[in-house]
């Protein structure tokens, strides 16, 4: 073989190497802002969904390909930040990316990942006692889960819900049962008395039913870091209310709730986790909505 012909094949191989290397880049370049751009247009979409699912309604969320949508929070700042990071699946493999979608008015309530192509949301809000905010509950229609035997309440409004993957009493096998009768042997344990919830081993307490689904559909560092992000605006709200207090009562209307808001906005500050949610939090606030509601002027 000549040295031109020995040149050639090399140089031409080479050339080849730095097409394939450059495909390669502009792919997952690509990709990645593909994923960014998913991830940003879910946490848009859920902008008019969170006041609207008061009533009990769900909706549903399709992506073109299998999707894992990562569910990510922290707890700096003010309020902390809800994190959305999205990979897509493209020639049988997953991207991977480091891109996050940050928002600090959302709290998605899910496991650390969910995956498939079609997703459901609903949302409820949270009271404690003054609205705090609407927690929202992202599941995958690949997972189904089926409530055992549910309380009255919880049975009305999984049915009204009408969500695909939320079924009642009838389960099938792989289903991801939620038993509300203690000693039952289900995957997740509802124990409304004491108002907890036991999952994969660990324990997460909540308080109104908002929580109880967030606890069911959430891993637990996620329920627990977006609880206390809950709590840090729960926090800002309840000073909000302390100077709306002390404004209507310089005009003559006093409602002698500036010590227990100041108290409650203290116990929310220095919130840890969901076990904090104990009788003297929970006994606080519901005394407050309790002497809220007999004011005659009303702070909310």
């Amino acid at each position: 073989m000549s040295f031109a012909w020995l040149f050639a094949i090399i140089v031409g191989a080479f050339i080849l190497f730095l097409a394939i290397y450059a495909s390669t880049k502009i792919v997952n370049t690509e990709q990645t802002s593909l994923d960014a751009q998913a991830a940003k247009e879910i946490g848009v979409l859920l902008n008019p969904l969170e006041t609207g699912f008061e009533t009990g309604k769900t909706t549903s969320l399709r992506l073109p390909s299998e999707t894992r949508i990562y569910n990510r929070c922290n707890n700096n700042g003010v309020f902390g930040r809800q994190i959305i990071q999205i990979s897509q699946k493209s020639f049988n493999e997953w991207s991977d990316t480091d891109v996050n979608v940050g928002f600090s008015n959302k709290h998605i309530f899910s496991e650390d990942y969910v995956e498939g192509k079609k997703f459901f949301i609903f949302s409820k809000p949270f009271n404690f006692p003054f609205k705090v905010a609407d927690l929202i509950f992202l599941t995958s229609s690949e997972e189904r889960y089926c409530f055992v035997n549910p309380p009255e309440d919880i049975d009305r409004e999984l049915s009204n819900l009408k969500q695909e993957n939320l079924v009642r009493n009838i389960c099938s096998e792989g289903d991801i049962k939620v038993c509300f009768s203690p000693g039952s042997d289900c995957d997740i344990q509802v124990n409304e008395d004491s108002r907890y919830v036991e999952k994969d081993g660990g324990r997460m307490d909540f308080y109104e039913d908002a929580l109880m689904y967030a606890a069911i559909f959430s891993d637990k560092n996620v329920y627990e870091c977006q609880l206390k992000r809950v709590m840090q605006r729960g926090e800002q709200l309840a000073l909000l209310y302390q100077d709306k207090a002390n404004l209507i009562s310089r005009e003559g209307c006093n409602t002698n709730l500036n010590q227990e808001l100041s108290s409650l906005g203290s116990l929310e500050d220095s919130f840890e986790g969901s076990s904090n949610l104990n009788n003297y939090m929970v006994n606080l606030v519901e005394d407050v909505e309790k002497r809220n509601n007999l004011a005659e002027c009303k702070l909310w």
